[in-house]
């Protein structure tokens, strides 16, 4: 039996992720530049296109950010003439994100660049699923509380 040693960073599972995530973040920021989005950009333009008109908290939420995060993503979209933010006039506390038309056209563009990313990775679909249902069971899994070591410390 061979002893592999679980501290190499080849054998680390959150090395591996780092390198998939920073690869196809790259592939998505090519194609992106051509639509005039950035990668976090597109990621709130994705769920937009899936919910229109969302408060900032929820949007927020939905992207696991904070709305300083968020709020120059914001702004740079709706210079671009992608979406619009105003306050809400039940909760003037609360701003509402809603898609302009020319935020809504820009889908069929993305989803361009989407198939290309998808072509690129030589997966099939079906493997594409599992992965993604594996990754976000983990994620699930890791929200749950802190490390061990981490409360001891």
């Amino acid at each position: 039996m061979t002893f592999i040693d679980p501290m190499l960073l080849d054998q680390q599972l959150c090395f591996a992720l780092y390198a998939a995530s920073h690869a196809i973040t790259r592939c998505y920021a090519h194609g992106l530049k051509s639509i005039g989005l950035t990668y976090p950009q597109y990621l709130v333009m994705l769920v937009l296109w899936q919910e229109d008109n969302l408060s900032l908290k929820a949007l927020a939420e939905r992207l696991d950010l904070d709305s300083p995060t968020l709020t120059p993503l914001l702004k740079r979209l709706e210079a671009s003439g992608y979406l619009t933010r105003s306050r809400n006039r039940m909760d003037e506390r609360a701003l509402e994100i809603r898609l302009t038309d020319a935020g809504r056209a820009l889908r069929e563009r993305a989803e361009e660049v989407h198939a290309e990313v998808a072509r690129q990775s030589g997966l099939p679909a079906d493997a594409v699923a599992r992965m993604r249902a594996e990754l976000q069971k983990l994620s699930s899994q890791l929200k749950t509380g802190p490390l061990e070591v981490l409360k001891q410390g």
